[in-house]
């Protein structure tokens, strides 16, 4: 996943991934939206609970595997389970979005549960650890602060309101990217606390990815409003 991406990393400094007010028809035949997060997002839940439940997961009964488990299904049930239906409005998603979503999710759903479940080992103790402690709570900061985010976004408009307005409240006074700043955080906090190249690569490759789209959100914002706020930033408050 880490070769997978410095691809894409390359990749996003020549193209926008097309999905949202990106969203062209270059990359397919359109899918509606709640439809396309719905399903795309299915296979990052229902894996995971394959490899739980019904297969022998001999690690399921350690107490850091259990917590890790949790935050990967708190971040999941919320994302594919109750996320497509709050979407108001949004652009229809391309095919190719949605189809590599839904690889990727299959993909990464199995490489995170299955370490966790069958194979990592964790020394007597970790949960008081430090790098345990400092990594969840980053994630649920970060959790808290994207689902806040999502709800803000879902807000800005009106019913029968059209168009795009600029974000107010919470970490979007400081950042045009606050959503993509508080999944990159509880990511990160996943990797500290799960101490593996898999949540690693995990973290990476979200980081890359929502890094790029909070960049191209900052300069859409800018290019479309003229009293967007100077001061705010792309994505880490007062920095960048």
């Amino acid at each position: 996943m880490i070769i997978m991406a410095l691809l894409t990393f390359v990749t996003l400094l020549f193209e926008n991934v097309p999905y949202g007010r990106y969203a062209t028809t270059r990359y397919g035949f359109l899918i509606n939206v709640k439809f396309a997060w719905f399903v795309q997002e299915l296979p990052a839940f229902f894996v995971p609970v394959f490899l739980v439940f019904f297969t022998s997961a001999s690690r399921t009964s350690h107490l850091p595997n259990q917590l890790l488990l949790c935050m990967y299904f708190c971040h999941y049930v919320q994302r594919s389970l109750i996320y497509p239906f709050l979407i108001r409005g949004g652009k229809s998603t391309p095919f190719a979005s949605f189809a590599l979503a839904f690889v990727f999710c299959i993909y990464n759903g199995y490489l995170q549960t299955r370490y966790l479940s069958h194979y990592a080992e964790y020394p007597s103790g970790w949960v008081t650890h430090p790098a345990f402690i400092l990594g969840g709570l980053l994630w649920l900061f970060g959790w808290l602060i994207n689902v806040h985010s999502d709800h803000i976004l879902r807000n800005l408009r009106q019913p029968g309101e059209t168009g795009y307005k600029i974000p107010r409240g919470g970490l979007f006074e400081f950042i045009s990217g606050a959503n993509f700043f508080g999944e990159i955080m509880e990511w990160a906090g996943f990797a500290l606390a799960g101490n593996s190249i898999h949540s690693l690569a995990f973290a990476i490759f979200t980081m890359v990815v929502l890094a790029s789209r909070a960049v191209a959100h900052h300069k859409w914002y800018l290019s479309k409003f003229e009293d967007y706020p100077k001061s705010r930033k792309a994505l880490v408050p007062f920095v960048f």
